[in-house]
C-alpha cells in the first residue's frame, strides 16, 4: 500500500507545529500500514506506534466509521438530509448573530446533511469568542 499521500497530507501539520506528532493507521482489507511522524511532545521523545493518546470522545469516530460503511453500502448518501433518521435535527434554526441573544434565531437555509455531521459542521459550534452566549 502506498502511504506517501497520507504522509504528504499529515507532515505539514507536524512541520508547522500544529501537532507535535501523530500516528495514522491506513487499512484496506488485510493490508494495514502505520505512519508515525514527529514527537510525543514538543522537544520530547519521538512518537512511536505504541504511543498513548488521550481521546476525549471516541463515540464520534466510531459513529463516523459506521456511517461511512452505510455510505459505502449505498444505504446512505453524504448529501442526504438527516431529518428522517434524526428528527430532532429537522428544521434547524440558527442564531441571527453569534453575539446575539439565544432566542434571536432564523430558519437555516438548508437541512443538516450526513456530510455535515461527519465534518462536525452541523451548527453545534464552539465559538472562539467566549463572551458569546
Amino acid at each position: 500500500m502506498n502511504v506517501r499521500p497520507v504522509i504528504d497530507a499529515l507532515a505539514p501539520h507536524v512541520d508547522a507545529g500544529d501537532v507535535s506528532g501523530l500516528v495514522a493507521v491506513v487499512g484496506r482489507g488485510a493490508d494495514v500500514e502505520v505512519v508515525v511522524l514527529g514527537d510525543q511532545a514538543i522537544g520530547g521523545a519521538p512518537m512511536r506506534e505504541e504511543s498513548l493518546f488521550r481521546i476525549a470522545s471516541v463515540g464520534k469516530p466510531i459513529t463516523a466509521a459506521a456511517v461511512l460503511t452505510l455510505v459505502t453500502d449505498g444505504r446512505l448518501r453524504l448529501d442526504d438530509p438527516v431529518d428522517d433518521i434524526l428528527p430532532e435535527l429537522a428544521s434547524p434554526r440558527v442564531m441571527r448573530r453569534v453575539s446575539g441573544p439565544l432566542d434571536d434565531t432564523v430558519s437555516a437555509v438548508r437541512p443538516i446533511l450526513v456530510e455535515d455531521l461527519l465534518r462536525s459542521t452541523n451548527g453545534h459550534g464552539f465559538p472562539s469568542d467566549f463572551s458569546s452566549p
